[in-house]
């Protein structure tokens, strides 16, 4: 036993009696919130691997894969931990908590770890100690970890030459590619491509299964994202979301797996250079359709509010859908502003149409690229139809992205990215947590302001409640709010009156 095995890090980890119920019943709702590592083989599992389940004495419990393969364990091939959703739902302590966004974001790729804590505020060896305490492993061992069973899944997966999987995982030459995988998975790569059998494709698509806990509604947030897609960028078909992505004329395809809890990722004309941005396409998709959440303690949280468990019932599987980009995301905020989705949305098509980028060789509805700050921090947003004021808020979003005094990367406290947001012209509290809530996936953003959210908080003979009542009311959801919001946004009309009743 390694000194990592012995810090399990009990505050993220379900407590063993749980653990072994789950494993036993192979309970989908647990994955990735544990892993079970096997003594007698080396190997961590999934608790949803198909394989017998072993001997208590025979396990050991870990919070996450990295602190699995830091105690010297081995990824399993036939549950392939790399399906599983991140492992991180869990973790509280803040710095924590915003350091494993920076990672995920690929914060440890070209910077050491004092960089990543500085970010935080933290010195590096404060940042090591809260790792180990809170998820058991350091952050460069989830770093590694990371790229490890990205390059896993693209050999088992696709047919990516090796030297484009190393690429597309992070690893600067093929030698340390090949010596980082024998020693993380007791194998070459090329043992693990001789074993695969990708999934037949199309030429020049790649395909891959992206894991989540259910329940999932896809086919809501779907409709959701319908209503906001952004003309000639993404669109939503009955079954799948599109969208245009890379330098040339990539695409992508996201579309559900019938039986299973997993989504199907398509990726298709990829140019060269994308292939390193395949992480990036892979971490933007999973937060698009929140698909790391863990949906169990903010359903046990809203059970306590008539209003919210009447909402559950009837969308037991909704998420909170982000946008692809933040500063997109932000854009169409201020798009909205006091008009229709609609009336956003045809906005956002004259934007693109003057200001943003054309594809060619692009599939029709997918030919566009959305204009970068540079472009719109000056730009006569009014012949569009824009209000002057709105216009000038754009600029100013824009000027303000341009010159750093804001930005849409990961780990951002929720209270200070508020702070930079409201101290530009045009965008007020309501905005700010809109954007935090769907542009950086911070799960308590709450726009108190918004007229749906106190039209349905109201009691009975009250037309709406006031700013602070509504966020008075919704200081017990904390810290999932957003949820509380979506739920509140879908909330069935029969619902309301028997909340109202």
């Amino acid at each position: 036993m390694t000194e990592i095995d012995a810090l399990p890090a009990r505050d993220t980890l379900p407590p063993p009696d749980v653990c072994l119920r789950a494993m036993a019943a192979k309970d989908a709702r647990f994955d990735g919130l544990f892993f079970v590592a096997v003594k007698s083989t080396g190997i961590y599992c999934r608790p949803v691997c198909p394989a017998p389940s072993p001997k208590r004495s025979n396990v050991n419990f870990f919070p996450n894969a990295a602190a699995a393969t830091a105690a010297g364990y081995r990824p399993c091939l036939r549950c392939r931990p790399e399906l599983s959703p991140d492992a991180f739902a869990r973790v509280r302590e803040d710095a924590v908590r915003r350091a494993l966004a920076l990672i995920a974001e690929g914060a440890l790729q070209d910077e050491g770890v004092a960089a990543l804590a500085a970010r935080v505020g933290l010195g590096a060896r404060q940042l090591q100690r809260v790792f180990l305490a809170h998820v058991g492993a350091t952050p460069h061992a989830v770093h590694a970890t990371r790229r490890l069973l990205l390059a896993k899944q693209l050999l088992t997966e696709t047919s990516l030459p090796a030297t484009e999987v190393a690429l597309a995982a992070g690893y600067n030459s093929l030698r340390r590619f090949n010596a980082a995988f024998l020693d993380g998975c007791g194998m070459p790569p090329t043992a693990i491509r001789r074993q695969a059998s990708a999934a037949k494709t199309p030429a020049g698509t790649l395909a891959l299964r992206l894991g989540y806990r259910p329940p999932l509604d896809f086919g809501l947030l779907l409709r959701f994202l319908a209503k906001r897609a952004i003309p000639g960028i993404e669109r939503v078909d009955d079954d799948a979301y599109l969208r245009a992505i890379g330098d040339g004329r990539a695409w992508l395809r996201v579309g559900a797996i019938d039986g299973k809890a997993e989504l199907r990722l398509e990726l298709v004309d990829l140019a060269p250079g994308d292939t390193k941005r395949i992480p990036d396409f892979v971490r933007r998709v999973r937060r698009m359709f929140d698909l790391d959440a863990d949906l169990r303690p903010v359903h046990a949280l809203f059970a306590q509010d008539t209003l919210l468990a009447r909402a559950i019932a009837a969308h037991p599987g909704l998420r909170v859908p982000c946008g692809w980009d933040g500063f997109e995301l932000a854009v169409r905020a201020v798009l909205g502003q006091q008009i229709s989705v609609a009336g956003a949305t045809t906005l956002a098509r004259r934007l693109v149409d003057a200001w943003g980028g054309h594809r060619d060789g692009a599939p029709p509805g997918l030919d566009r690229t959305f204009p970068s700050p540079d472009r719109l921090h000056d730009a006569p947003l009014e012949t569009i139809g824009l209000p002057k004021t709105r216009a000038a808020t754009i600029r100013a979003l824009a000027a303000a992205v341009v010159d750093g005094r804001l930005s849409f990367d990961g780990g951002q406290r929720l209270e200070d990215f508020v702070a930079r947001a409201t101290a530009l012209p045009g965008i007020g509290d309501w905005t700010a947590q809109y954007i935090a809530m769907r542009g950086l996936a911070l799960p308590d953003a709450f726009p108190a302001g918004d007229l749906v959210l106190q039209q349905r908080l109201a009691p009975a003979g009250t037309a709406r409640l006031g700013e602070r009542a509504t966020a008075a009311r919704a200081e017990a959801w904390r810290p999932w709010r957003g949820y509380a919001v979506l739920h509140l946004w879908h909330l069935p009309n029969d619902a309301m009156e028997a909340a109202a009743a």
